[in-house]
């Protein structure tokens, strides 16, 4: 069991939060939420000993072991990826190397072979003969090939440094698991390996997501990172959300009551203080009224932009036709012959395993890349708008964000775009600030604006919720929902794409596609 005592962290005279008193259990799993910048990952660096708290505590059973999923993708680029991925047991891994380096000496005493005797006593009860078949396990269920286990971490490519770390925290059972964003960068199959593990898991997980789809389905408890504090709710993060606004209403509720009643208590003082008749019932209402206590509604950290992607005017019936489209790129053929026809009310995702394929497929028919055949063609009430997945390429000037949006809004008045960035939550001085210092979130609300001033009817999307923190995806997700337009899209947010597609395409290895309409759950066998 992991227990926090008193916990308060402070920067400077910036409180993140004060006096937190949580146990986490063996057996469950909780989901950190809170704003960008509300202090979670600084919340699991405490728990897991990296930070010292302002104040307080964090304890737990010395026996314990905590295992922590590294952010460092380049951390171990000189090591092989199995030893990576054993070095997630510490003990173990050190065990390892002294007995090896003891083996492997000339001169070998007694007093080595004494040593290395209580070392292969320890590595055996850590189950050290079954590390590297248990590390090729994991490795092989996240999807990575048996010809990559002994290669050196510097010859992987990013996504399965990615893989590798997510097998080295989870590597040993160790009895506490803290996850700082494990899903980023993953595929779908290795997410649902995920699920399926955490949700059989038998010790304590703390996992810090913006996805709420895996929240939902891992997490036992919610840790809601706001108001300065940190409270726990019992249940996923749909339940949370459901309690949190009824918690909410009800403390303004509350408030409504007790303002009206202390309302009617002043008025009442106020006409008879000064009415001997009625002076004692005044005195013993200014006794209530000064026993009417409001409760305190702390502001929220969490600030939902307004998302709301309105076309200018209703598609055609002719909306887009492709007729076998074929790409090749480096000499893999990410595109084969591939042909659709989208019709009115259509909202596509589009799935991949090589996630190149549904960016080249993107790109060609916004008109960025040539095919190496086929055809794209739009129907004439047509007006497309596409979101990329790398937009650095917006972001070279060092104009102010006011003046680069300007440059794609119908009404260039300062004062009807700075109201539209405060919308985006660009509000005061925060709209003047040079493009090209954006953080990645701030980059995707800038493109996010330019499509919504765009009046399109057709949206592209590739890659959006990319960066941005879960009051921005939630925001994006119903924008999304309430388009009247077409749309073609692909995600990683699970419940984002189950709640706006209507069709799937799949991309296969083999550049040809499937083509199905139906939900995204649907398509997976969800449902």
């Amino acid at each position: 069991m992991l227990q926090v005592t008193g916990v308060s962290v402070r920067f400077g005279k910036r409180s993140l939060f004060e006096n937190v008193n949580l146990k986490f259990s063996k057996g469950c799993c909780y989901g950190i939420i809170g704003a960008n910048g509300a202090g979670k990952s600084t919340f699991l660096k405490v728990l897991s000993g990296e930070l010292e708290p302002s104040k307080g505590e964090v304890t737990k059973d010395k026996t314990e072991r905590i295992s922590v999923l590294q952010q460092n993708h380049f951390a171990f680029e000189e090591h092989s990826v199995i030893d990576t991925v054993v070095m997630g047991n510490k003990e173990l891994y050190d065990i390892r190397v002294e007995k090896d380096a003891i083996y492997a000496k000339p001169d070998f005493s007694e007093a080595d072979g004494m040593k290395a005797a209580r070392l292969e006593e320890r590595f055996a009860e850590l189950d050290g003969w079954n590390a590297e078949s248990d590390a090729e396990t994991l490795l092989n269920d996240l999807g990575i090939e048996p010809e990559k286990h002994y290669l050196l971490m510097k010859d992987l490519e990013a996504k399965d440094k990615v893989k590798v770390l997510l097998a080295q925290a989870l590597f040993g059972n160790p009895d506490i698991l803290l996850l700082d964003e494990p899903t980023n960068d993953l595929d779908l199959k290795s997410i649902a390996w995920l699920e399926e593990f955490l949700i059989n898991y038998e010790n304590t997980v703390i996992v810090v997501s913006h996805d709420r789809y895996f929240l939902n389905k891992v997490c036992t408890h919610i840790c809601d990172v706001d108001y300065g504090e940190i409270k726990l709710y019992p249940g996923n993060y749909d339940f949370w959300y459901e309690s949190s606004q009824l918690l909410q209403k009800q403390m303004r509720d509350q408030n409504k009551k007790k303002e009206e009643k202390i309302k009617e208590l002043e008025e009442f003082i106020r006409r008879f203080a000064a009415n001997a008749s009625k002076s004692k019932q005044a005195t013993s209402r200014k006794k209530s009224l000064e026993k009417i206590q409001l409760d305190d509604i702390k502001p929220s950290n969490r600030k939902y932009p307004y998302i709301n992607f309105t076309p200018d005017r209703q598609p055609g019936n002719e909306i887009l036709e492709v007729n076998n489209l074929t790409k090749t790129v480096n000499g893999e053929k990410v595109l084969d012959n591939i042909s659709f026809k989208v019709k009115a009310d259509d909202k596509i995702a589009v799935l991949a395993e090589n996630e190149n394929a549904m960016t080249v497929l993107f790109q060609i028919l916004m008109g960025e890349v040539e095919p190496d055949s086929g055809e794209v063609k739009w129907g004439t009430t047509i007006t497309n708008s596409y979101f990329p997945k790398d937009n650095n390429y917006l972001f070279q000037g060092t104009e102010s964000i006011t003046d680069w949006l300007r440059q794609y809004s119908k009404d260039p008045d300062e004062t009807y775009v700075r109201s539209f960035l405060g919308r985006m939550l660009f509000s005061g001085e925060e709209a003047l600030k040079a493009v090209n210092v954006l953080s990645g979130g701030e980059k995707v609300r800038c493109v996010l604006s330019k499509i919504m001033l765009s009046g399109a009817n057709f949206l592209v999307f590739d890659e959006p919720t990319n960066h941005l923190d879960m009051e921005s995806i939630t925001a994006l997700n119903e924008g999304m929902t309430r388009f009247t337009g077409n749309m073609i899209f692909t995600s990683h947010d699970h419940q984002l794409t189950q709640t706006v597609a209507n069709r799937i395409f799949e991309i296969k290895k083999d550049g040809s596609m499937i083509d199905k309409e139906t939900t995204y759950n649907e398509y997976l066998g969800l449902e």
